[in-house]
Formats: C-alpha cells, sequence, structure tokens
C-alpha cells in the first residue's frame, strides 16, 4: 500500500512539473488524475505546486537578481514595477473572488469545455499577433490585463494560468513569444508564492498536518521540481522557433476525449 501510494505521488509529481508552466492547464490535470489516483489532501497539492515554483525560480533568479539590483536603471525599474502592478491586482481580485466563497468545479465537463475554449482561443492569439510587429515591449496595458488574467485561470480550472497570462500579452501589444512568456512566467512566481503560502497557512490552521505521509510528500515535491525545471527549459527552447499551436490542438484533443468519457459515465 506504500509503495502504491509513493507511486501515485510520484505520477502527480510529474504531472504537476510538466503542466504548471505549459499552456495546458495543471489545475485541470491533476483533478482529472485525482479521479483514478485518489484525492490528496491540500497539503499535498500545495507541496507539489511549490516544487515547480521553486524549478522556475531556479531558472530565472539571475534575471530576478538583475532586477531588484539593478533597480535604479529605468528599464529595469519599469519593468518590476508592472511585474509588482500585475501581481498586486491578482492579489487584490483574488482575495475578493476568495471572500465571495468561489470553489473550484471539480467534475470533468466545466474542466473539458476551460480546455477546448482555452485552445481555440490560443490558436486565434496567434494568428492575431502574427499580424502584428514582433515588439517585446510590456506595457502598462499588457500588465493590467496579465493580472487580470491570472484570476480568471485560478477561477476556471482548464484554463490554464500561464497560457492565459502569456496570450493576453501577445494580444495586448507584446507579440514576440519569449517576452510574453517571460513576463507570464516572472508574473507567476510571486503569484504563486503568495498563493501557495495563504493557502498552505489557512490549511495549517484549520487541519494541521496530522496523518499526512511525507515520504509521498517528498517523493512529489523533488519529482515536481525536477519535471518542471526539464519542462519549462524545453518550452523556453522551443518557443524561439515555434507557435504554441501543438497544446492548442492537445487540450482540444483531450477536452473532447473528457467529454466523450463523461458522456459515458466513466468519469464524474
Amino acid at each position: 500500500m506504500a509503495d502504491q501510494s509513493i507511486l501515485s505521488a510520484f505520477i502527480l509529481g510529474v504531472i504537476e512539473g510538466i503542466t504548471e508552466f505549459l499552456p495546458i492547464s495543471s489545475t485541470g490535470h491533476l483533478i482529472i488524475a485525482e479521479q483514478w489516483l485518489g484525492a490528496r489532501s491540500d497539503t499535498f497539492n500545495i507541496v507539489i505546486q511549490a516544487g515547480a515554483i521553486i524549478a522556475v525560480t531556479i531558472i530565472y533568479w539571475r534575471r530576478l537578481l538583475n532586477l531588484v539590483l539593478g533597480w535604479r536603471e529605468p528599464e529595469n525599474r519599469d519593468y518590476a514595477l508592472k511585474l509588482i502592478v500585475a501581481f498586486l491586482i491578482t492579489a487584490v481580485l483574488g482575495l475578493i473572488v476568495k471572500k465571495l466563497g468561489f470553489e473550484l468545479p471539480e467534475d470533468a465537463s466545466p474542466i473539458a469545455w476551460a480546455l477546448i475554449i482555452g485552445g481555440i482561443w490560443m490558436i486565434f492569439a496567434e494568428w492575431a499577433a502574427a499580424k502584428r510587429p514582433q515588439s517585446t515591449k510590456i506595457t502598462w496595458l499588457v500588465a493590467v490585463l496579465v493580472g487580470i488574467a491570472q484570476v480568471v485561470a485560478g477561477v476556471f480550472p482548464g484554463t490554464s494560468r500561464s497560457g492565459a497570462t502569456i496570450f493576453i500579452a501577445m494580444l495586448a501589444g507584446t507579440g514576440n513569444r519569449a517576452a510574453a512568456t517571460e513576463f507570464a512566467f516572472l508574473v507567476g512566481i510571486p503569484t504563486m508564492y503568495a498563493a501557495s503560502g495563504y493557502q498552505l497557512l489557512k490549511t495549517l490552521k484549520d487541519q494541521g498536518v496530522a496523518g499526512e505521509d511525507w515520504t509521498s510528500l517528498g517523493v512529489a515535491f523533488v519529482t515536481s521540481t525536477i519535471v518542471a525545471f526539464i519542462a519549462v527549459k524545453w518550452l523556453l527552447s522551443y518557443i524561439q522557433t515555434n507557435r504554441f499551436t501543438v497544446f492548442a490542438v492537445y487540450r482540444i484533443i483531450l477536452g473532447v476525449f473528457l467529454l466523450g468519457l463523461a458522456s459515458m459515465g466513466l468519469m464524474a
């Protein structure tokens, strides 16, 4: 039984690591996976997400350090302020959503539709962005819309935080895929740390950590960190010469497949 638990933790860590920063929705994939592997505790979900956040922080540590140490340089200061504004918009709107008592759906159908609609949205965004000059500039409009997009992605599992933020940035004027992706990922770092920290404190207060399988938690955390590091490194290289179309097609196929399973009663 212990081996089975460790294997499940490993599989969920792999899923989180691959899907957290690829535009295919980590929350949607994990909710689906848990229908077969069994639901995990809130602490478990926080821990595997933390692994993915640490991985992307390691990848961007030089960029983050440069923004901090180079604060006096106008370009760095402007970029950092836009990151802060995007984060604050997400934080404020996210707290409002929490106060309203919004709960994530756990059945397959809304996730499937979010995957399909998100895939179509990605194809449209790529097409629209291709018609514009390949600008790498992050405008204030991009910063504001990215902040809002993070909340929208959190409210609708299957949307994908990275997908929503990257493509809203591209549509709002940052037509360069690499520049839009970098801003989306850098905004995601403080956002995800804050969300995970908030959720962890809430979980510790309400439930504590009694009964947690620390071996499984450790396996899932390490797996998520390593896999996310590899996945993000690959993605950053891939988008230098390729569009996001393959991810859009994958989302649509997966969404249709899940709707089919749900219609046959094979998935809740």
